[in-house]
């Protein structure tokens, strides 16, 4: 079956569309129409019954998936995966839908790792965050991905800057010249902009096989 084309006004979210599958099977159920409405759809009880029966083809397979993967630990793939696509901004809930896992072994991934947690309001964005200890190292190298504790966003090492004594003595650690990463709107691509980070300031995203299970 063709998959449902969503238009930009309608409302059709996993939880919305879960929402009127519940009042039409409830024992007072709304009407079709009714459905639509909620929906945001044009009403046509053809195209209603096909976003229905995707909705559920889609929930069945997201739980038949979630059936053969639980209890296997986490490959080098998923973990990747997890990684990747938390530092580009996507969050726990959406990453652990897109592998079919739970949400806690999402989590387990990146507090493995010792991915840094990325503030979830504006507010908290501004100024330093604190690093966890797996992520915190002296030395970076040249191409390296680290964590900005500034810019609570990956970046990466472009090299390390000149005059090194200086920084070591006024600040006791070493500076590093690095490129912040950001998505942006236009394709969804990876742009971003160069900026100066102390060593302190940086975390390393290296990590060593963990393997959470579901």
């Amino acid at each position: 079956m063709a998959r449902v084309k969503k238009k930009e006004h309608e409302k059709l979210t996993q939880e919305n569309i879960q929402h009127v599958i519940t009042l039409l099977s409830s024992d007072k159920p709304i009407t079709k129409k009714e459905a639509c409405e909620i929906l945001n759809i044009s009403y046509n009880t053809t195209r209603l019954n096909r976003i229905i029966e995707d909705f559920q083809d889609k929930q069945n397979f997201r739980a038949k998936r979630k059936a053969q993967l639980k209890g296997k630990p986490a490959s080098a793939a998923e973990i990747k995966e997890a990684i990747t696509s938390y530092l580009r901004g996507d969050s726990v809930s959406q990453i652990s839908q897109g592998m079919y896992r739970s949400t806690g072994f999402v989590r387990a991934i990146l507090d493995r790792v010792g991915v840094p947690t990325r503030p979830a309001s504006v507010e908290e964005r501004k100024g330093y965050a604190f690093l966890p200890d797996e992520c915190v190292s002296d030395e970076f190298a040249e191409g390296e991905t680290v964590w900005s504790a500034f810019y609570h966003a990956p970046a990466t090492v472009v090299k390390e800057t000149t005059n090194a004594s200086y920084y070591i003595e006024k600040y006791g650690c070493k500076c590093y010249d690095v490129y912040i990463l950001q998505e942006t709107s236009e394709f969804l691509t990876v742009g971003g902009f160069h900026a100066a980070a102390l060593a302190y300031d940086l975390g390393c995203l290296l990590y060593t096989s963990p393997s959470p299970r579901d």
